[in-house]
C-alpha cells in the first residue's frame, strides 16, 4: 500500500480518531498489519484502574484496545508498558520506559481527566524536572508507532549520522513533539527516518533493494551497511 504522511499527518495531530487510522495504516505500511487481538482487552485495562486507583485516558485505553499487543510497532528500543505495568512517579502516569531506564514518558496526574491529555518526559529516575513531550497522548502514541519500527533489527533498517541538509528527495513531516524536543521525521514513498540529537539517524525502508540504494545515495556511515 501507499502511505502519505505529509497528507494524512496533520489531520491525526488534531484528532485522535485519525491518528489510530494513521497508526493502522503504517501498520499496514509495513506489511504489519493490525489484527483483532491484537490490542489489550477492556478486563486488563479496567484491572490496570482498580489496581492504580485512577481513570486511564480514554485515548490511553483505545491504543491499547488498538495494538497492546504488538510490541514490533510499540517496543523495539523503548518499551510501550502493558497495563499491569503502568505505574505512578513524579506525579505522572508512567505509560512508557527507555530501553536502559535513562528516561521515563508520563501523562501529569492533573490531565488524567482529559480524555487526550499532553505528556512529559523525564531523563532518569533522579531528575525531579519533567519537558514538554507532546501536546496530545495521541499524537506521542503516533509517534511511537511512526518512530519504533525504523529500529526492528528482523525489518530492513540501518542507523548511523547525517547532514539533514543532505536529505533531498526527503519530505520533512509535521513536528510531532513539542518545542525543544530534538526530533524530525522524513518520509519518502518507500521509506521514512527518524533524525536526532541533530544528526543521528534511523532509517527503514520497503525492501532491502530499496534500503541498499537509499544506504549508497545518503553520505552517512551506516552501522549495519
Amino acid at each position: 500500500m501507499t502511505l502519505d504522511l505529509a497528507r494524512d499527518l496533520p489531520t491525526a495531530l488534531a484528532d485522535r480518531a485519525a491518528a489510530w487510522r494513521l497508526i493502522a495504516d503504517v501498520a499496514a505500511f509495513w506489511n504489519a498489519p493490525l489484527r483483532p487481538g491484537d490490542g489489550c482487552t477492556d478486563a486488563e485495562l479496567d484491572a490496570a484502574e482498580a489496581r492504580l486507583g485512577l481513570r486511564l485516558p480514554a485515548a490511553l485505553r483505545e491504543a491499547h484496545r488498538l495494538l497492546g499487543n504488538r510490541p514490533d510497532l510499540t517496543s523495539n528500543h523503548d518499551t510501550l508498558l502493558p497495563p499491569a505495568e503502568l505505574y505512578v512517579d513524579r506525579d505522572c502516569l508512567v505509560h512508557r520506559v527507555e530501553n536502559q531506564g535513562c528516561a521515563y514518558w508520563g501523562i501529569p496526574l492533573a490531565a488524567l481527566d482529559q480524555d487526550d491529555p499532553p505528556t512529559v518526559v523525564w531523563p532518569d529516575a533522579a531528575d525531579p524536572e519533567t519537558t514538554p513531550w507532546t501536546a496530545r497522548l495521541s499524537t506521542a502514541l503516533l509517534a511511537v508507532v511512526l518512530t519504533e519500527p525504523l529500529l526492528d533489527q528482523d525489518a530492513y533498517t540501518d542507523a548511523g549520522d547525517v547532514d539533514p541538509a543532505d536529505l533531498t528527495g526527503w519530505t520533512e513531516l509535521p513536528r510531532l513533539y513539542e518545542p525543544g524536543v530534538d526530533g524530525r521525521l522524513f518520509a519518502r514513498p518507500d521509506a521514512l527516518l527518524l533524525v536526532q540529537d541533530g544528526s543521528w539517524v534511523a532509517m527503514r525502508a520497503v525492501s532491502e533493494e530499496t534500503l541498499d540504494e537509499l544506504c549508497e545515495q545518503l553520505p552517512v556511515s551506516w552501522l549495519n551497511y
